[in-house]
């Protein structure tokens, strides 16, 4: 079976451990790579054996060899990059956010579309064993009605550096909410099963980067001291269609006790659950007992575990994505809506 020939743009902290990912796959490869830094791509090229680096995206484009690439670049380019990736004829799996807006993401779907090819949101807490064993008792009817969800990640110095794009809202769109808290929107969203909400009222707070405070380990970009101006924490209640609700709290930093906390929690009429780590909580039908079951022996859908993989054996031999382009729509919209609010103190429908 031919490998899978993957193309990297951009070539950030995140790629390394994503091509490790990629390379334990027995049917993909790392062929090429592209990144505006002469420096990090050299890295990227020299750690993985990668043969091609090279300094536009167009160029790594045009690379016959390449069938699909991983997009790692700044948010603003996410959207571009994968219309240019997609209409060169690669399939593409594509860092979160998704794009700066839904108008972005639209496009990108219509595309997909009317070429054919793959695209996947790679959201990587999905894959993971508890939360895949939360999924799996909830597709089973286990909470049975599932009308309330509590997604949070808070840190307390948890900015990645300062002066770089990630504080940049004319680069990155939003902070802490397009870094981490999407994560815990879409585990929340999809665990409940309910991509289909119907308004969102939200407040977003920048207290601490814009000070130069709070700044935690990540990113590998150059410093050029690009003013702060997105938001080091962001709350947002969301309604959803069927009546249902999501709570979202997300902090790059604040004060508070622990230095980093996240967690989905699920309130449903028969059974509620955690996710971090996976727990379930319901009273034992035959005696009345109220149970918290730590133990779960739930089989896993995806054993591999990993975005990358399911990305990989859907091209090679059909696996189902279980990041669903429609979905990675609809957590775009509300957190459209989230900055919306914020900025007119207004409940937005969706």
């Amino acid at each position: 079976m031919k490998k899978i020939q993957f193309g990297f743009i951009g070539t950030g902290k995140i790629t390394h451990s994503s091509a490790t990912k990629i390379l334990e796959h027995p049917s993909a490869t790392a062929v090429a790579a592209f990144d505006l830094s002469t420096e990090r791509l050299r890295e990227l090229c020299s750690s993985f054996d990668i043969p091609n680096a090279y300094t536009s995206a167009e160029d790594l484009l045009s690379d016959s060899k390449v069938d699909a690439v991983y997009i790692a670049t700044p948010n603003k380019f996410h959207a571009p990059h994968a219309l240019q990736a997609l209409k060169a004829g690669k399939h593409v799996i594509l860092e979160k956010p998704f794009a700066m807006n839904a108008k972005e993401a639209e496009e990108v779907l219509q595309t997909v579309e009317k070429t054919g090819l793959t695209f996947m949101l790679g959201m990587n807490q999905r894959y993971t064993p508890d939360a895949q064993k939360i999924y799996s008792l909830a597709r089973k009817g286990v909470f049975e009605d599932i009308h309330y969800g509590k997604a949070y990640w808070f840190r307390r110095e948890g900015i990645p550096k300062l002066g770089t794009w990630f504080g940049s809202k004319e680069l990155a769109g939003a902070g802490a909410i397009n870094d981490i808290g999407v994560h815990m929107l879409d585990l929340c969203l999809h665990i409940m099963g309910n991509f289909e909400p119907v308004s969102v009222s939200g407040a977003t707070y920048t207290k601490f980067g814009n000070r130069g405070l709070g700044e935690g380990g990540w990113g590998n970009s150059d410093r050029e001291e690009i003013a702060f101006d997105v938001d080091d924490l962001s709350t947002a209640l969301i309604k959803m269609k069927n009546g249902a609700t999501v709570s979202l709290e997300t902090t790059w930093a604040c004060h508070t006790e622990e230095a980093n906390r996240m967690n989905v929690e699920i309130f449903g009429t028969e059974a509620g659950a955690s996710l971090y780590p996976a727990k379930l909580f319901y009273t034992e039908p035959s005696t009345g007992e109220y149970l918290v079951k730590e133990t779960l022996q739930e089989p896993l859908l995806l054993p591999h575990c990993d975005r990358f993989h399911n990305f990989i054996n859907h091209l090679t031999e059909g696996e189902e994505l279980l990041v669903k382009p429609s979905e990675a729509l609809a957590i775009q919209k509300i957190l459209d809506a989230v900055s919306e609010s914020s900025r007119t103190g207004q409940e937005v429908l969706i």
